[in-house]
């Protein structure tokens, strides 16, 4: 059976009709008290914690091969499934869904916009219960290109073209809060954080795209840059890694260790305060 034809951006109206479609894996990254009282009908719960090693350093770096593969058999994906994304959050933990699926180098997948807020705001159905997934037998091979290191980000500081998207808060990215060892960013880093660009008078809706462009751009976050976003361990950047790619951003990347392998290295630099512009 062929693949769902569905947009990266995918609304409440145009998911509905899809509901119960055989090739359609309907993915719930919510608070699991959430799931348990009301989800999407047909969604499978996935708790966040899964698609992180939570090993320090960088807890936010992938799980093992080995690991991700029995996630994946059990949430019963294949290579023609095609994955909708939801949180409850406006993105961030979905959109580490779809930056792993990028790893893993499966195609078909869609971001339910707003995510159950907006959902919840079109009035469309919702149900109790737990959905089991049918397994599937599903061999993760990694793909690095959705994926940036550490040692690779010191290479490329200096680079014309090179621009690395903090979506902390500004109080992380100033160096004012305590995040690790060091804090500050990444020397160049700018920063957008990743809520800006949500609508919290439309369901946590992504804002209109223009106006989220021309605030990028006026930080020298643009399509024609090779683009790396990060937080503090790859769960808000994986809203922005998500972004970029709606936005048409084709050389975006994710830095999965973030400032909690950065700012624990006593060998990287690091910057505070704000920058003097893009």
């Amino acid at each position: 059976m062929s693949p769902i034809s569905l947009p990266l951006l995918i609304e409440p109206d145009d998911l509905e009709p899809c509901l119960g479609h055989p090739n359609l894996l309907l993915v719930d990254l919510c608070r699991p008290e959430q799931y348990a009282a009301a989800h999407i009908p047909g969604a499978i719960y996935l708790p966040f914690t899964q698609l992180m090693s939570g090993h320090m350093p960088g807890p936010g770096k992938l799980p093992s091969t080995n690991a991700l593969s029995q996630l994946f058999s059990a949430l019963g994906l294949t290579p023609d499934t095609h994955v909708v994304a939801y949180d409850d959050e406006g993105g961030g933990w979905a959109g580490r869904l779809i930056w792993t699926l990028d790893m893993l180098g499966h195609p078909h997948y869609s971001y339910l916009n707003g995510g159950l807020h907006a959902w919840a705001q079109a009035q469309k159905p919702l149900e109790e219960g737990v959905n089991v997934p049918i397994p599937s037998t599903y061999q993760v091979q990694l793909h690095n290109g959705p994926s940036i290191t550490k040692d690779e980000i010191l290479q490329r500081l200096e680079l014309p073209n090179f621009v690395v998207w903090d979506a902390r808060s500004p109080e992380e990215y100033l160096g004012l809060r305590q995040g690790a060892a060091k804090n500050g960013h990444i020397p160049g880093a700018v920063n957008y954080e990743w809520v800006r660009a949500m609508d919290r008078h439309n369901g946590l809706r992504i804002r209109d795209h223009n106006a989220i462009r021309q605030e990028l751009a006026a930080l020298g976050i643009t399509a024609d840059k090779h683009i790396v976003t990060h937080c503090q361990s790859h769960h808000r950047s994986g809203f922005t890694y998500l972004l970029g790619k709606i936005l048409g951003f084709e050389q975006i990347q994710a830095y999965p260790g973030s400032w909690s392998e950065w700012g624990n290295d006593p060998d990287t630099p690091v910057e505070t305060g704000a920058p003097e512009g893009p």
